[in-house]
């Protein structure tokens, strides 16, 4: 009965006041800077590979293992298990909204980011110290809401959903006991967690690129199978996007309001946009040319959203699994295991680094802002946290995990697109050359 209420106040939110926040601001950000995102996104892609010549500077940490850290939370179970649930639930209506919502979060991602580093400050660890704790006192004027915003952040810190799909995947498909997987997790991300941004950066780039590689090549092989189907499956996708679904196989059906809400929240949870825990990594970016670095999160949204996300979707659409009774975290797998061998062995795997590479970088920007409320109690305070909720909703339904990641970044959304509107003469979309 309370998660019922909770999901009821989950897609209210979601469905009426994100989504005009959401596309309200990214429309206004995205004439403010003539569709930076997508006239700029040659440049932005240019930008990325001249940071491999960047040497390492005394103060902050290199600008590539700055993305790969934000990229590492960005790019997660998210994109494979709850961006499915969007379908799942909204129907395939439901990606073309989590694309706009992509579009307008690029943009709403790079001011975040530009905010963040524009405000940072030096610390005495030979870093910088920056995020919406910084940036929305200048915003509402009033103290109380930094340490608010990090309540929250410690909150969504703790990443009790891509740990369920986790330690359930694993348990489930290797055949270990559930006790011992969430135990060797929480140690797995307490170790690597204790040296911060900077070593999870290490570990991001190190495991990340190479399952995606993967990943992706074996979602296009299964779409490219289906390719005679793809132009009917698009035409569907853009007329439920405006049109209630009727019920069809294990998919319950869908009004438009709910498509609009399914799409926007599992993009937006997916993209992390708009929640501000990726300035608070760009704030300890080496580079002080704050519009470049920024622009790596238009790069981060759009392998996000535009490649993993529609992938994930297009899959299951194109497999026909999106409409049947199985369990969410396991449609990909099945759609995917229709082609490919051992996909019991890649999926877990696959999910376990994406998970493992997200819950470190969340958990590791929880800390920051625990520190921030109490630089002698707060991370002790935060890690207790960690060592309650992580097991306990391990054992919850993932839905139920959730949507409490879901409400807390939808506060979190809420306090930071409305700092970002008053702050948005400060944000420059001008990229230069060097």
């Amino acid at each position: 009965m309370v998660f019922q209420t909770l999901e009821l106040i989950n897609e209210f939110i979601w469905g009426h006041i994100s989504f005009v926040l959401i596309l309200g601001l990214g429309i206004y950000l995205s004439i403010a800077s003539r569709f930076m995102q997508v006239r700029q996104l040659g440049k932005i892609f240019s930008i990325f590979f001249s940071f491999f010549q960047a040497k390492t500077a005394k103060t902050g940490i290199h600008p590539l293992k700055v993305f790969f850290a934000a990229i590492g939370g960005c790019i997660g179970i998210g994109n494979v298990v709850g961006i499915v649930t969007a379908v799942q639930l909204g129907g395939p209506g439901a990606l073309f909204w989590s694309w706009i919502g992509g579009l307008s979060g690029m943009l709403i991602q790079y001011s975040e980011a530009y905010l963040g580093m524009k405000y940072r400050v030096r610390n005495s660890a030979g870093s910088y110290d920056g995020g919406p704790m910084y940036f929305l006192p200048h915003a509402f004027k009033v103290k109380w809401v930094a340490p608010l915003i990090c309540v929250l952040l410690c909150i969504y810190g703790v990443e009790i959903f891509m740990f369920n799909v986790m330690a359930d995947s694993i348990s489930v498909n290797w055949h270990i006991n559930p006790y011992l997987v969430v135990a060797l997790l929480m140690i797995a991300i307490f170790v690597v967690a204790s040296g911060g941004i900077n070593r999870v950066g290490e570990v991001c780039s190190a495991l990340i690129p190479i399952f995606i590689l993967l990943y992706i090549t074996m979602a296009l092989w299964v779409i490219f199978q289906h390719a005679t189907e793809l132009p009917a499956l698009l035409r569907s996708i853009f007329q439920a996007a405006f049109t209630p679904q009727a019920a069809q196989g294990g998919f319950a059906g869908s009004t438009v309001g709910l498509t609009i809400s399914m799409g926007l929240s599992r993009g937006a949870y997916s993209g992390d946009i708009g929640v501000g825990y990726t300035s608070v990594i760009y704030a300890e970016s080496a580079t002080d040319k704050l519009q470049r670095q920024a622009s790596m999160t238009i790069i981060g949204i759009f392998l996000d959203t535009f490649v993993i996300c529609s992938l994930s979707i297009l899959v299951v659409l194109a497999t026909g699994t999106w409409h049947t009774d199985l369990d969410v975290a396991l449609m990909v797998q099945e759609s995917l295991a229709l082609y490919f061998p051992y996909m019991h062995i890649f999926m877990p795997t696959f999910l376990f680094l994406l998970g493992y590479t997200t819950i470190l970088a969340y958990f590791v920007v929880g800390a920051k802002c625990a520190k921030f409320i109490s630089p002698k109690w707060g991370p002790t305070i935060y890690y207790l946290y960690a060592c309650f909720a992580l097991p306990i909703f391990a054992f919850f339904n993932a839905t139920q995990a959730f949507v409490v990641m879901s409400l807390s970044g939808a506060a979190l959304l809420i306090l930071n697109l409305t700092g970002i509107f008053l702050l948005r003469k400060e944000v420059s979309f001008r990229l230069t050359d060097s």
